[in-house]
């Protein structure tokens, strides 16, 4: 079955190129035009990447963001948006995106980053049978559970626990995080970072994960506990 992109976009002439990009990729594409059109599409639609603009003509675009990682949804989203800054960048990325691309955009770049979300966030089966309460990451199908229920955590949150696990008991520097899960050309504010693991660290307080992300004042971070990965 064809992976599924929504695309949220009001300008027909951004959003008819890049439908017609996606669909000669092989994507099942549908494209909507306000926010709350996203809304009821995903309530009964479930789809792997959401490409959002910022600018709807309904609501913003970040509270579109925020109400489907509300709801549960676990695809990935990319926000598209001529907002320029870094602020938009910062608050975009709290809200629970993925990604974040600045109008105007070039559609081999969009079709690149697409690829890469489409990566992060494929899942498989898991394995049965877990203790209770312990942390288990399947790297390869990016799906993290505690006992046999799973949590669902965003991309970014994803690529920072697999770090910090790789790293058990041991201290990652904010700039390594920073890098490693962003990437080196990364000029925005490091409080992404501090917003994605407070939102990870209390995903796993939630359902009882006995490993703990430990800040280290001024240094960076540590997941503390005996490994059980998949």
């Amino acid at each position: 079955m064809a992976q599924r992109v929504l695309v949220v976009e009001d300008e027909e002439d951004i959003a008819f190129p890049l439908v017609r990009t996606l669909e000669r990729d092989g994507y099942d594409v549908e494209w909507v035009d306000t926010g709350q059109k996203a809304l009821d599409e995903l309530s009964s639609r479930p789809a792997d990447v959401v490409i959002l603009d910022l600018g709807l003509p309904d609501m913003d675009g970040l509270e579109v963001c925020r109400k489907v990682r509300d709801a549960g949804f676990e695809g990935a989203i990319m926000i598209v948006t001529a907002r320029a800054g870094e602020l938009d960048r910062v608050v975009g990325l709290d809200y629970g995106a993925d990604d974040y691309m600045s109008k105007p955009f070039g559609l081999a770049e969009l079709q690149a980053r697409v690829r890469a979300l489409l990566r992060r966030t494929s899942s498989a089966s898991s394995d049965e049978g877990a203790d209770d309460g312990a942390l288990r990451i399947d790297v390869a199908a990016r799906r993290v559970f505690a006992g046999d229920d799973e949590v669902s955590l965003t991309g970014k949150e994803f690529e920072v626990l697999t770090v910090l696990a790789a790293n058990r008991n041991k201290v990652v520097s904010r700039t390594r995080l920073m890098a490693d899960v962003w990437d080196e050309n990364w000029y925005g504010s490091t409080k992404t970072l501090d917003v994605t693991i407070g939102r990870l660290r209390q995903k796993l307080e939630s359902v009882g994960v006995t490993e703990k992300v430990v800040a280290v004042r001024g240094v960076g971070f540590r997941l503390e506990g005996s490994p059980t990965d998949a």
